[in-house]
């Protein structure tokens, strides 16, 4: 049982008043029988929960009852604030300001100073430094629409530059690693599909509200299925490409190769984008291993030679 989602829950109770377990176990992913378990848990920790029934019913926090500030721990309040604190620098907006609010109300006086300690011990900060700058406003846009309910439309570049106009009811966002997403059912797919936002452009929402259907939540973890497409790739790198490679491996499958060079193996599925990051790193990598990887890479870097063989018409 997590405590991160005892704390959710009660903040959830305290902001939308009563809520059904259903909600409450779609909105942390578990069962009804989890949802029913953590309430038992909260009502023996002192805070009292009724259960409503019939049309409209849920859970409720009684409403004589007056929720004491000592319920969170100074360790609580700190990774609520953090979480908090990184969402607002890329998800703005009221409800996001009032929970902020809401949370530091619960801080007693006496706890403030070591709570600002803690929460400062650790910065989340997930504004990119350069790139798309349609990103953000983008955000808001999506955020919006799936609160209304209202069809987005976009243009959308996919795999290999392919162009395509989308029109699709948005369900979910999903920041996966350094990159945002949102989940949708694609009209042009008929089937739910995960786009990022940084291949989407003339983004609008369109008037017409829909009616949710049953929604259905993307695979986010790949690495059972990534483990049978890989190829252990053999690379030579310079050792200013250390800290560049450590992206993409740990340091144990380094083996110094003389005192300027590493041979290091690493996990790679045989596409267009892993190929292009062994080509990133320049002429300082060489990719000695195996040979049909190593000669698609060579075709590549011959391909890209061509390009430069005639002069350009500004020469």
């Amino acid at each position: 049982m997590k405590v991160d989602r005892l704390v959710s829950i009660i903040m959830t109770l305290l902001d939308k008043e009563r809520i059904g377990a259903q909600e409450l176990a779609d909105t942390f992913e578990v069962s009804p029988r989890t949802i029913y378990r953590d309430i038992e848990a909260i009502n023996m920790a002192g805070i009292p929960i009724r259960s409503i029934s019939g049309v409209g019913g849920g859970f409720e926090i009684m409403p004589e009852y007056k929720l004491d500030k000592k319920v969170f721990s100074t360790a609580d309040l700190s990774i609520i604030l953090m979480g908090l604190s990184s969402l607002s620098n890329i998800v703005r907006g009221n409800d996001l300001v009032n929970a902020f609010e809401k949370v530091k109300s619960f801080i007693p006086a006496e706890k403030a100073k070591e709570i600002e300690i803690k929460t400062n011990q650790i910065c989340i900060d997930l504004s990119p430094w350069v790139g798309n700058r349609t990103i953000q406003p983008n955000l808001e846009r999506i955020k919006t629409a799936i609160q209304d309910h209202k069809l987005l439309y976009f243009e959308y570049i996919a795999h290999h530059g392919i162009k395509t106009v989308r029109t699709v009811e948005p369900y979910q966002l999903v920041l996966k690693g350094i990159h945002w997403y949102f989940q949708g059912y694609c009209y042009t797919r008929n089937d739910y599909r995960l786009f990022r936002l940084s291949r989407m452009s003339e983004l609008q929402i369109r008037p017409e509200r829909f009616i949710p259907r049953d929604f259905k939540k993307p695979i986010l973890d790949f690495d059972q299925i990534a483990e049978t497409m890989q190829t252990e790739v053999k690379i030579r790198i310079h050792k200013s490409l250390l800290d560049r490679v450590l992206e993409y491996c740990t340091y144990d499958q380094f083996t110094p190769d003389g005192d300027e060079y590493y041979i290091v193996n690493i996990p790679m599925i045989e596409n267009d984008y892993h190929f292009d990051i062994i080509l990133g790193f320049g002429a300082k990598c060489e990719c000695l291993a195996p040979s049909h990887v190593r000669t698609k890479i060579k075709r590549k870097i011959q391909n890209m030679a061509a390009i430069y063989d005639h002069e350009t018409l500004e020469a």
